[in-house]
Formats: structure tokens, sequence, C-alpha cells
């Protein structure tokens, strides 16, 4: 188990659930932050957010309240609108679907979509997303709430490092989320969406039982 990942001064946290903290060149780029514990210092407050989907343990507008900056920008699906609409200052929200890019700055988006294959819980026509970050030469992929999905295929050799869930119920579990590591082939994999709602640790380490050395099971940042 380790505290981060890093590759080429892009560093990869944990921070709980599907919540994960990159940094690069003192830039701060929160995904799907939830449960964020303390009082944030201005220094440590996001100058980037990327929502995946709307349910409440991503889409939290307490949470993203913490993390705010003047010049913070957010990036989220469309429905997520109304819930950061209860947050009670101007932000900058660029809204974006499956299947298309986006550049910030010097950051590469591409949204890939993220969707139940045999259950309805987050569904296809949600328009709901995974997020393939390249920053600084370093590709990650979170890939939200999902199952297995085809279009796992196009990431193939795309990816340095995959943040995948393997809590089961609502998405994959480890054994379908090692099966997607193999489609994916990226260099790191990290497992995610466990410990907090559904999954546990031995999830966790069952996937990286599976996966082999490629995975890295993350200590959740305090």
């Amino acid at each position: 188990m380790k505290d981060y990942i890093q590759i080429e001064g892009v560093k990869v946290e944990w921070l709980g659930h599907a919540s994960f903290l990159i940094t690069y060149e003192g830039k701060k780029i929160f995904i799907d932050p939830f449960k964020i514990s303390g009082k944030i210092s201005e220094s440590n407050k996001a100058d980037f957010i990327f929502i995946t989907h709307s349910h409440y343990d991503h889409c939290s507008p307490e949470d993203i309240t913490k993390l705010l900056k003047d010049d913070t920008i957010i990036v989220c699906p469309a429905d997520c609108n109304s819930k950061l609409n209860r947050i009670q200052r101007t932000l900058d929200i660029k809204i974006i679907e499956p299947n298309s890019s986006i550049k910030i700055n010097d950051m590469l988006v591409e949204t890939i979509p993220a969707y139940n294959i045999n259950k309805s819980f987050h569904k296809r026509e949600y328009n709901w997303l995974g997020y393939l970050i390249k920053v600084g030469g370093v590709s990650i992929y979170h890939s939200g709430d999902t199952d297995m999905i085809p279009e796992m295929k196009e990431l193939k050799g795309k990816v340095d490092i995959a943040l995948l869930p393997v809590g089961g119920t609502y998405t994959m579990n480890s054994e379908e989320a090692s099966e997607a590591v193999k489609i994916i082939s990226p260099k790191l994999a990290v497992p995610m969406h466990y410990g907090m709602i559904v999954g546990s640790l031995k999830d966790a380490q069952d996937f990286k039982e599976l996966v082999g050395e490629k995975a890295t099971i993350l200590r959740k940042k305090n």
C-alpha cells in the first residue's frame, strides 16, 4: 500500500471512495471530492474540479464549496448544474458530454461514457462521464461509476494510470475491474469506490491479486 503515485512530476493521491487529488506544478486537480475533512488552506484548494455524475457521493456541493477559490474551474455533465446552483457564489462551470474533448490551460481532457451494462443505477442515456486527463505528459483515466464497457477498448495504450471501481453493487467488482485492466492495458491501475458506501479493502486486495504488479492500492489521504 502506498501513500501516492508519482510519474514525471504528476502526483496522484486517493481521498477515499472515488475521490482523488492530482497535483502537477503546484496545480490541484480534484475528481469527485466527497467527505473532505478539516479546514482547507487557500494553497490546498482546487484549481480544477472534475465531477463524473450527479449522485451525492460524487457531486457534493458541500465538499466542492470547501475547495473553491475565486478562479476554480469545474468540469461536469449537464445534470450536475442544478446541484451546483445551491452554491452561493459565482462559479466557472464547463459542461461536457461523453465522447468529447476540451483543452483547459495545459490539460487535454477527453470524456468516456460511464454506465451500467446489467444494472440500472447509471444508465447510458444519463450521459455520465469518465475522464481521460492528460497533464504533464501523463494520462490518467478516472472511469467514473461504470461497468466494463465496450468504449474501454478505445483506451488501449493511451492510459498511464487507470482509476477503477472495484466495490461492486453499483459498479464493476474486483474481477470485472481486473478484466477492464486487460482491455485498457494501463501502466498502473488503482482500485477505488470501496470502503465507504460499498466494498471493502478486501475488494481492493482481490483486485491487486488478480491484476498483479500493475495494481497499486493507495492509502487514503487524511
